[in-house]
């Protein structure tokens, strides 16, 4: 027999709890939230997952600087990583930040694989996220998690639903890493390799992006607003992630600006300034023209430079 849908007055839907936090990590990860670590490879997305991952393990804040309010048991399926590597890492970030290694809260899933579109693995995950209870789940990264093509929007929507339906049966904000485009786009979330599902099925994306020796950091949200972008650096002794406090805001920069910026560290073809820049090839050969009317670059056999005084 045909049953009608579930209907619920919306005044009778519970309010939310006023005491429980709405962000796993401040301004950067929502409580519970699902979402993408996006950019091109070597960019640093597996150390930024595992500097959130031991942020919430530890209490001790992100990079530094971003609160964990309600600190808690960290998940971590590291597909490409052996276990030892990973170890080291989360060792270096524990060095960094001021936590002690040997009581952090971090499990590791050692598995050979970890499969989202097959069956008997998304129960084996079930099982022990209702067993284990994290506030966090670590998939890093989604290429070696599903055999699906990546650019079909039925499958990838299939397997991305499939971690929603986990992050809500067990109250787990998940961090699926993800690489971008060889070909950047303006807007990051549409640089995300594969179907724009990957976008739009975020509460939190984070998103990488170089910009010479640096990268950049952009975060959004769907229920919050945005915080300035961040530029960070890979630094070394311990070897982590840290924020470079004496940079200008790359949003608040023009593309000129930008642009010189690049150029300040020697010459640049056009396609490598593109890729730093993380725009499109158009905007960055419109603003070289406006830049060498007005005398501040030039064209030379090795790419373009800033213009001699």
């Amino acid at each position: 027999m045909t049953r009608e849908l579930a209907v619920v007055r919306a005044a009778d839907i519970a309010a939310s709890d006023p005491s429980s936090p709405s962000w796993l990590v401040d301004t950067l990860w929502g409580a519970g939230a699902v979402g993408v670590i996006g950019g091109a490879p070597k960019c640093c997305k597996s150390w930024l997952a595992l500097e959130i991952a031991v942020a919430v393990a530890s209490g001790r804040p992100c990079l530094g600087r971003f609160a964990v309010p309600a600190p808690g048991h960290a998940l971590v399926f590291a597909a490409e990583d052996a276990p030892l590597q990973v170890r080291e890492r989360l060792e270096n970030l524990c060095q960094a930040r001021g936590a002690a290694f040997d009581a952090l809260d971090i499990g590791l899933i050692v598995e050979p694989s970890l499969r989202i579109d097959r069956a008997e693995d998304v129960q084996r995950l079930r099982l022990t996220l209702a067993q284990r209870r994290p506030r966090l789940l670590v998939l890093d990264p989604y290429v070696r998690l599903q055999r699906a093509d990546e650019n079909n929007a039925t499958e990838v929507s299939s397997i991305l639903a499939t971690l929603r339906d986990l992050s809500r049966f067990a109250n787990v904000a998940i961090i699926l890493v993800h690489h971008a485009r060889k070909s950047p786009a303006d807007h990051s979330g549409q640089a995300l390799r594969g179907s724009s599902d990957f976008h739009a099925w975020g509460d939190s994306n984070l998103y990488l992006r170089r910009r010479g020796q640096d990268l950049i950091l952009t975060a959004e949200h769907r229920a919050a607003a945005s915080p300035p972008p961040l530029t960070l650096f890979l630094a070394d002794a311990p070897l982590r992630l840290d924020i470079r406090e004496s940079a200008a805001p790359p949003t608040a920069m023009p593309l000129e600006a930008r642009l010189l910026d690049a150029l300040a560290h020697g010459p640049g073809r056009l396609d490598d300034l593109r890729a730093a820049l993380g725009t499109r090839k158009q905007s960055v050969a419109d603003a070289l023209r406006a830049l060498e009317a007005a005398g501040r670059v030039v064209r030379q056999a090795d790419g373009w430079a800033v213009a001699r005084a």
